[in-house]
């Protein structure tokens, strides 16, 4: 039996993707030993021009023969979905890298509280050398000094070796717990909020900690907040863990974030219509970043998909059919909803995804947030990729920032402090005039080629030839010398 090569397609083209087969030439009816299996459906429409991927492959319903008896195969198509191109943004990768130091301080500071008071031995740290992601053989000492206005160490003989938060830093810890606890109120709303959200009104203690620092919550909340109001959660224990389930629903609570910012628009344009000068009308125009240029279908796409009926993220979405355009509408109103809810209106895609089960998520919720770039941002920076509510930013800096936010700034400028402060004076040769602020190089400069411009002369006042000035300081002594004598006899 000789393999043959069957190529199939809708035009006699090269470049044109083709689906491969492999038959063998038999008197028995069998099927193709190897196929390509494709997601395609017939279509005999035109092909749409565009620039994403798919959306011009269109196939025709073909029946594939081999030259023997082969059975006629039907093999459906249909045209690849099409995804919002991601484009990158500086302003919001930067947030993601200047925590990058951040973050390791902030896991040395939670293992360094968690001991009596707050010290700890260098031997010590270093059995959680895993989890603070230092798989080398690093020296915790020089990680130490590297933020000299965060940790002060401590020498206590040669071999011990100890370390504590500086008085700056300790100032700022305790401010932040002090914060924490006035935010007490806040932080049960928010998490009533996010079980008002589910669909049993349950969730997992353990999924709720994925976002406890994005919330703000502090490091025991499952045994203090959890447990302090019962009028509102309570944990219950259940076959996969123990989950906070919630026991009041409040309707004044079940109010989203975009519902409130849409009273304050309309509120702002009754404002602006009652005023005397008239203005020209605003078209309401998809805002999307600089340089994301989408065709006019992807545009059109948006715009309807805007213009559907808002579903309110705390409304009951069990009859809302999984592949719909209301179930998409409902899943980015519950991300745009919890997004609202953190300190800093981002998070990482890996903890939406944790949430599938509780909110009925989609298998690929990241391809459905990158598919609504006048919404959200999503950062391939760090190790895991982030997201972001972009109406809450602007350029690289929040809008309305948190308490435990304008707290970590000030932490932020603690780690940045260098152990070497910059010098003052770059070198001690150059010239510095006093009272001014740079050092007068040109001054240096212009006065060593005075110097060079300078001719040499005999003490009498003559000039002296050119040669005898780069002799050897003794051998120049005695040219001078023996001029002088010569002079002398002549006289």
């Amino acid at each position: 039996m000789e393999p043959l090569l069957l190529l199939a397609s809708n035009k006699a083209s090269i470049s044109t993707s083709f689906p491969l087969f492999l038959s063998y030439k038999s008197s028995f009816h069998e099927k193709p030993k190897l196929s390509t299996k494709s997601h395609f459906h017939p279509s005999k429409g035109v092909p749409e021009k565009t620039p994403f991927l798919g959306r011009s492959l269109v196939f025709q319903d073909k029946v594939f023969t081999s030259l023997g008896n082969l059975r006629k195969t039907h093999f459906p198509f249909e045209p690849i979905r099409a995804a919002v191109k991601r484009r990158k943004e500086l302003p919001f990768d930067n947030v993601i890298q200047r925590d990058k130091k951040l973050k390791l301080v902030l896991k040395i500071r939670k293992i360094l509280v968690s001991q009596p008071d707050r010290i700890m031995s260098l031997r010590s740290l270093g059995r959680y050398r895993r989890d603070l992601g230092l798989e080398k053989r690093r020296r915790f000492i020089a990680l130490l000094r590297k933020f000299p206005g965060v940790f002060e160490i401590m020498e206590e003989g040669a071999f011990s070796l100890r370390f504590r938060l500086t008085p700056e830093a300790e100032r700022l810890y305790l401010d932040e717990l002090r914060v924490r606890n006035e935010m007490e109120g806040l932080l049960v709303v928010k998490l009533r909020k996010l079980l008002m959200m589910s669909m049993e009104k349950r969730i997992l203690l353990e999924k709720i900690a994925h976002l406890r620092t994005d919330l703000g919550l502090p490091l025991e909340f499952r045994d203090t907040i959890c447990q302090r109001y019962p009028q509102y959660f309570r944990v219950v224990q259940t076959e996969r863990g123990p989950a906070l389930e919630l026991t009041h629903w409040d309707p004044e609570l079940a109010v989203s974030a975009a519902e409130l910012a849409e009273e304050e628009n309309r509120a702002r344009e009754l404002e602006e219509k009652n005023l005397i000068m008239d203005r020209p009308l605003k078209f309401n125009r998809i805002k999307l970043p600089k340089g994301l240029n989408l065709s006019k279908g992807e545009m059109r796409r948006l715009c309807q998909f805007r213009d559907m009926p808002y579903i309110s993220p705390y409304s009951d979405f069990s009859g809302l059919r999984s592949g719909t355009p209301e179930k998409e509408k409902h899943a980015c109103g519950v991300v745009h909803e919890i997004l609202s809810l953190t300190v800093e209106k981002r998070t990482l895609v890996d903890h939406l995804t944790h949430f599938r089960e509780e909110f009925r998520f989609s298998q690929q919720l990241r391809g459905m947030i990158i598919r609504h770039p006048d919404m959200f941002y999503v950062s391939l920076k760090g190790d895991r990729d982030s997201v972001f509510l972009r109406e809450a930013y602007r350029d690289s800096q929040l809008i309305d920032k948190d308490p435990l936010l304008l707290i970590k700034e000030k932490f932020r400028s603690l780690v940045a402090i260098p152990r070497f402060p910059k010098r003052d004076f770059d070198d001690d040769d150059e010239l510095v005039n006093v009272g001014s602020s740079k050092p007068t190089k040109q001054a240096a400069f212009s006065a060593n080629k005075e110097e060079e411009r300078r001719v040499p002369v005999f003490p009498d006042g003559r000039p002296r030839e050119r040669w005898a000035s780069h002799l050897g300081s003794f051998a120049a002594q005695i040219v001078t010398r023996r001029l002088l004598f010569t002079n002398v006899l002549d006289c």
